[in-house]
């Protein structure tokens, strides 16, 4: 196809996202090698292949190195920029972590071949985004500036124009509305944006929306009439139901207008079939809904959060009080201050809710709500409800300051943890953000490669100890 004049930029998420939401964050480097190379000619803009849960995930389930993993799959990109999903200060974790574990993980991905960083804070607090972004710049790699999207009477178009004003002023190369719940609506979707652009917004805007309600494809179309510039698309075989638009798709839909990717169709296809193949490889994992979830518009709840009300009533007996925790929620999010249905918020608040309806409201709070009413994950979009604050942490104080302001560092903590074990700097980083796991997949890396030594020094390869 040709390319138009105002050619749409697509970020290719089969390697992350895409099997992520359809998955459970399954997929193993071995599967993606194959067809790698094929996505880079393709001509994609970017392909996001990291981050996000697959860091933790590739050492917990699959067996991984998440940095082979990124360093492979470099090797084979050499046309296409690599992006990662970067949850600021919490990077690939579910908690905020000290700078210097922040600045050498953020180092390092580089060094191994990281050229986009999508940097986002749950509550939108950007202050938890300043050293990422800052050490991002610094390294020479791409920094994209995201806006979680919610609904909410303080979630106005002002709010996000104003907030993608606040990214531009750090230094950002470009910005992100990031619907992870899918579902924004088409014309909100050109608002927004219109309201961006005129603002006087230059850099780039990518929309990433799920496909979860149905409405990204249109939010798609939408966005970039009204001037962004980057969509984030899945192949088709790993497309749709709460993974993004399908490439192929969106691909056609601007065939022939201004707006013509001019990616090659037959290529596609090509990628298409061997994911085909691929996919039901992971059938034990492929519990994705398999519709539009229509009752995410009135609830405003996603699938991962009401798979999690659904187990934690389960266990308790109480699954018929469901609609009134769906009531609940609303509540809980107002008094928490609005913040965006992302994790590790959405958790927090889902959680909560659940606890009010089964033991009354905030009789029983779990030790990330204290948290979070102490300040320590930021602060929140609008002003939290005070007597909520009180029920449930009294009369603390919250903290003011940056949360990371109030850690020590960690990496020397996490060298003597994993001293035994490391082969190399990033092992220690690992071990920094995931002190449960990493240390674990180290010692199963170093007695998988002591059996192949022994192995080949049998065979007369080396010095075998006799």
């Amino acid at each position: 196809m040709a390319k138009g004049p105002k050619a749409v930029l697509i970020c290719d998420t089969t390697f992350r996202d895409a099997h992520q939401s359809l998955l459970a964050t399954r997929m193993k480097t071995e599967h993606m090698i194959p067809i790698a190379e094929k996505h880079d000619e393709a001509g994609f803009y970017s392909m996001e292949m990291w981050g996000g849960a697959t860091f933790d995930t590739c050492m917990r389930f699959c067996g991984d190195d998440p940095w082979e993993r990124l360093r492979v799959i470099r090797r084979h990109l050499k046309k296409t920029k690599t992006q990662m999903l970067l949850r600021g200060q919490n990077i690939v974790g579910y908690r905020n972590y000290a700078d210097d574990v922040l600045i050498e993980f953020i180092k390092k991905a580089v060094y191994n071949g990281m050229d986009i960083f999508r940097c986002f804070d749950a509550l939108n607090d950007f202050r938890n985004l300043e050293v990422a972004i800052r050490t991002v710049i610094d390294e020479g790699a791409h920094a994209q500036g995201t806006i979680c999207y919610a609904i909410s009477p303080v979630h106005t178009v002002e709010y996000y124009v104003n907030k993608a004003k606040e990214l531009e002023s750090m230094g950002v190369h470009s910005i992100c509305i990031k619907d992870m719940a899918g579902m924004i609506a088409p014309y909100i979707t050109y608002d927004i944006v219109k309201g961006m652009r005129d603002a006087g917004i230059t850099v780039p805007i990518n929309i990433h929306c799920h496909y979860t309600s149905g409405m990204a494809a249109m939010a798609y179309i939408k966005g970039v009439e009204a001037g962004a510039n980057i969509v984030d698309c899945a192949i088709s075989p790993m497309s749709v139901q709460t993974s993004q638009p399908a490439i192929e798709v969106m691909c056609a839909a601007w065939q022939g207008t201004e707006w013509d990717p001019g990616l090659d169709m037959k290529t596609l296809i090509e990628i298409a079939d061997y994911w085909k193949e691929i996919r039901p490889l992971y059938a034990e994992f492929d519990l994705a809904q398999k519709w539009p979830d229509a009752t995410i518009l009135v609830s405003q709840v996603p699938g991962g959060m009401m798979s999690n009300f659904l187990s934690q009533l389960k266990q308790a007996n109480a699954l018929h009080r469901l609609p009134e925790v769906l009531e609940e929620m609303p509540r809980v999010q107002e008094d928490f201050g609005w913040p965006p249905l992302v994790t590790p918020s959405s958790q927090i608040v889902g959680t909560q809710a659940v606890l009010n309806v089964l033991m009354g409201r905030y009789k029983m709070c779990p030790n990330e709500s204290k948290q979070y009413m102490r300040g320590y994950y930021g602060r929140p979009p609008a002003p939290i409800n005070e007597e909520a604050r009180k029920m449930i942490i009294g009369d603390e104080k919250p903290i003011e300051c940056r949360p990371a302001d109030m850690l020590e560092p960690e990496l020397p903590k996490a060298k003597e943890l994993v001293a035994h074990v490391m082969e190399k700097e990033e092992d220690v980083i690992s071990a920094a953000i995931y002190p449960q796991v990493a240390p674990k997949f180290l010692e199963e890396r170093m007695a998988k490669k002591l059996k192949i030594d022994i192995e080949l020094a049998k065979q007369g390869y080396g010095f075998y100890p006799v």
